[in-house]
């Protein structure tokens, strides 16, 4: 972990439980002015982990009859995906990406098209949202004007907050009640989580660190963006947490604790799907799969957010769990091809995470041939 903070993290903290031991850890700074320590139970932007939240609800929906996976969304939602559209895509697509629906965020942050280093990219728009007031439905509809990124329900899905802002209108038009309202009372509660809940205004509520954006050395040096007004992002990435609850929450998550079997089951049955880096993964209905070779297989989610990086995993078998968090964004700047370059923070953070999941587990053998 000072590896990682050495390698240019300001501040980096996590908790690893394995087989009833817990470790908590921190290094680094929470504050670049003046110097205040991280500390491991700080809160934390959690980013898109939010979208385990929001498919969990989604899925009590499900076991109570009122929701159908294969179900077409223009079923539910009508006025927001019409026609031929809302019949092709379902439920199930919007939770496992492969609806062919857009990003909006190009579209809510323009000066972000062309990153890492477009002739017009800039961090302009962060500065200029940072206290708008997005509503879901507004988003929603820059996301489906936008050009289709594939045919509703292609192999190969595309990772998209689009699909989790309509599954928080659908959780509104079954429950009666806004999604965080649902999410807060029957997920959260339920886990028995303290200190994660969706912010109510631009600032977090509690002890937390700055949150330092470098948009690929867009903004140098990087800036503080942990006051912001996270309705960009809502039920698709908006939650704050500890990694305390982070891990709680994929432990009782895992274990039939907030879903049933059945319900667990479908939100392990994965395709492949593209990430916003462009990146391939394997993505059930709003849980990573990640297999760690000689070490095991890991359920759970990553999310970013302007400043704030967090990743959560859990063993299939439920003993070996990592939540991290970091401090700093988007730190790898562009070679001379427009590629962002691999930076020594990579490599530590790798390093971290193989020595918290794997313990002495043996290295991976090297590739032959």
């Amino acid at each position: 972990m000072d590896d990682v903070h050495r390698a240019g993290v300001p501040g980096v903290y996590a908790e690893v439980r394995d087989a009833g031991r817990t470790w908590r850890g921190a290094s680094g700074v929470a504050d670049l002015g003046t110097g205040r320590p991280v500390s491991p139970g700080l809160r934390h932007r959690v980013g898109s982990i939010t979208k385990t939240f929001t498919a969990a609800a989604v899925m009590q929906q499900v076991e109570q009859g009122r929701i159908r996976l294969d179900a077409p969304i223009g079923d539910h939602l009508p006025h927001l995906v019409p026609g031929e559209r809302g019949r092709k895509i379902t439920v199930r697509m919007l939770l496992n990406h492969t609806s062919g629906i857009p990003d909006y965020i190009p579209y809510a942050f323009p000066s972000l098209q062309g990153l890492p280093s477009g002739p017009d990219a800039s961090g302009r728009s962060l500065d200029d949202n940072r206290y708008r007031r997005f509503s879901p439905v507004e988003l929603i509809e820059l996301g489906l004007a936008a050009p289709p990124a594939a045919e509703p329900g292609a192999p190969v899905g595309v990772y998209s907050n689009t699909n989790t802002l309509l599954l928080g209108e659908l959780l509104a038009r079954v429950t009666g009640t806004t999604a965080e309202d649902y999410i807060t009372r029957n997920v959260i509660e339920r886990a028995g989580l303290r200190h994660t809940g969706f912010p109510t205004g631009p600032r977090i509520k509690g002890p937390h660190s700055r949150m330092y954006e470098g948009l690929y050395g867009l903004i140098d040096p990087p800036r503080d963006y942990s006051v912001y007004d996270m309705s960009w992002t809502g039920v698709g990435a908006a939650l704050v947490s500890t990694m305390e609850d982070l891990n709680r929450f994929y432990d009782r998550l895992l274990a039939g604790g907030i879903v049933n079997e059945s319900s667990l089951a479908e939100m392990q049955r994965t395709v492949p799907v593209r990430a916003l880096d462009g990146s391939m993964i394997e993505y059930g209905l709003g849980l990573h799969k990640v297999v760690i070779p000689g070490c095991g297989t890991f359920w759970g989610h990553d999310g970013t957010v302007w400043g704030a990086g967090t990743l959560s995993l859990t063993r299939a078998d439920g003993e070996r769990r990592l939540s991290v968090a970091v401090n700093l964004q988007r730190w790898n700047k562009p070679d001379a091809s427009g590629r962002p370059q691999r930076h020594p923070i990579d490599d530590a953070l790798l390093t971290f995470r193989r020595e918290a999941l794997c313990g002495d587990a043996p290295p991976a053998p090297a590739p032959t041939g």
